[in-house]
C-alpha cells in the first residue's frame, strides 16, 4: 500500500500522541538518550531491521550514546503514515 501524505493538520494531530516526537524542519523528530554506545546501537540495528522490512528508512545521526532521529516520506515529499507507524516502532524498541 503506497504512503499517505498527511496534511498538516493531520501531522499535528498525530502528534499529540506520539509522546517525544516534534516536527523539525519539515521532518518528525526524536532524540534517545541510552546507557552506553553498544545499547545506542543495538537499538539502531533493531530499528533498521523494521525499517527495512517497511522499506521505509530514518535519517539518523549516532554518537555515543545518544540517537537522533529525522522521518519524512520523500515519495510524498512530506511527512505520511509510514512515519507515524514507524516512529511507533521506534518508541516501542527504545522504550
Amino acid at each position: 500500500m503506497p504512503a499517505k501524505k498527511l496534511s498538516d493538520g493531520e501531522v499535528q494531530e498525530r502528534l499529540k500522541t506520539a509522546k517525544g516526537w516534534s516536527l523539525v524542519n519539515g521532518k518528525l523528530h526524536r532524540e534517545f538518550q541510552c546507557k552506553d554506545f553498544v545499547a545506542a546501537f543495538g537499538n539502531m540495528t533493531r530499528v533498521a531491521l523494521v525499517a527495512e522490512s517497511m522499506n521505509h528508512h530514518p535519517e539518523w545521526f549516532n554518537v555515543w550514546n545518544k540517537v537522533v532521529i529525522d522521518l519524512n516520506t520523500h515519495s510524498v515529499k512530506g511527512i505520511s503514515d509510514y512515519d507515524f507507524t514507524l516512529a511507533g516502532k521506534i518508541d516501542e524498541i527504545f522504550g
